[in-house]
């Protein structure tokens, strides 16, 4: 492609870099310029243009975004995507069902740097994503990419995004109040009205929730008879340790324990296992807040039906969650007094 100023008498068939007002009507940036065009310049007294004339095999913005974006979504039902008509050389991919969005970063970045004129940005791998939510933008930078480069991008690009559905349809929730009464009806309602936003965010839906006391055998009875194709537990006292009495309940009720403790904070006091087919998620304290935590990105995955083993866990710690939450009753970092 070449790119400058030419004369007007020789800019028909070119590209126009650069918007003009022309009587107050607008002549946009990106006009393949006509004979109307052009004449309609040389009347404005306009000398010449800066424009963009394409080179045999060379492939215009609209149609390279077009061709790159079928080579990274081929079926965009199947892969929950919907792609936008291309515009500016640009063509968006927008989730058309719940759930998180799966990368082959690999192939992306392969992608990004095969030429500088091509492009495309994602969310980030697992991020939750409702329907109509942006998730990827395929952009050509210039006006035009030479044939080859495009075949290169789409050969790599192959089927490198899709948006996993939601597979689990429904959660029981298992809620436990210590014998002292340290945790409040109050505090047990704001867990489960948490709960049930979460699952609602993903299209689930929170069939039972039971509260039961603090004790072993009566959490694993309660898992024992719980609803749902998945089941929380939300604890009076936080889970401090592998056979703490949550785990420990799991296991009596005939379940697996896969892995206690997670690099994200707020989030850190959360266990997973199985019992049967069913995942089940112990739920740490800060999932009685509604704000993002560790909590979020095992629900997810799992409810997409995503195997989530320790090792995944522990590669959640780079740039994963730290923040402080309000509600923290010990705070990571300590306030500095008035006039330290």
């Amino acid at each position: 492609m070449r790119f400058g100023p030419v004369p007007i008498a020789g800019a028909e068939g070119a590209v126009l870099a650069h918007s003009l007002m022309l009587s107050g009507r607008k002549l946009p940036k990106g006009r393949v310029l006509g004979p109307d065009e052009v004449a309609a310049l040389a009347a404005a007294g306009i000398e010449t243009v800066v424009v963009a004339r394409l080179d045999p095999g060379d492939v215009g913005e609209d149609t390279a975004a077009a061709r790159l974006a079928a080579a990274l979504v081929p079926d965009p039902g199947a892969a929950g995507l919907r792609l936008t008509e291309p515009h500016s050389g640009r063509v968006n991919l927008n989730a058309t069902v719940p759930g998180i969005v799966e990368i082959d970063a690999a192939r992306i970045h392969a992608l990004n740097r095969i030429d500088q004129a091509l492009t495309f940005a994602t969310l980030a791998p697992f991020e939750r994503v409702a329907p109509g939510q942006l998730v990827g933008t395929v952009k050509v930078i210039p006006y035009a990419v030479a044939g080859p480069v495009l075949e290169a991008a789409t050969r790599v690009a192959t089927g490198a995004i899709r948006v996993r559905p939601v597979r689990l349809r429904s959660a029981g929730l298992i809620l436990t109040v210590a014998e002292d009464g340290a945790v409040a009806d109050k505090l047990v309602r704001k867990g489960q009205e948490a709960v049930a936003g979460r699952l609602r965010a993903l299209g689930m839906e929170l069939v039972e929730a039971v509260t039961v006391p603090h004790e072993v055998g009566a959490m694993a009875a309660a898992l024992r008879g719980l609803r749902g194709d998945m089941a929380l537990i939300l604890t009076a006292a936080a889970t401090s340790d592998l056979h703490d009495t949550a785990p420990e309940a799991v296991r009596a009720a005939g379940g697996h324990v896969e892995r206690f403790g997670m690099p994200v904070d707020p989030g850190n006091l959360l266990f997973h296992g199985t019992l049967g087919d069913r995942p089940v998620i112990g739920l740490p304290g800060c999932s009685r807040s509604p704000a993002l935590n560790g909590a979020d990105w095992v629900l997810e995955r799992l409810a997409c039906g995503i195997d989530l083993t320790s090792d995944d866990i522990s590669a959640m710690g780079v740039g994963g969650l730290l923040k402080e939450i309000p509600i923290r009753p010990a705070p990571r970092e300590r306030r500095p007094a008035i006039g330290e």
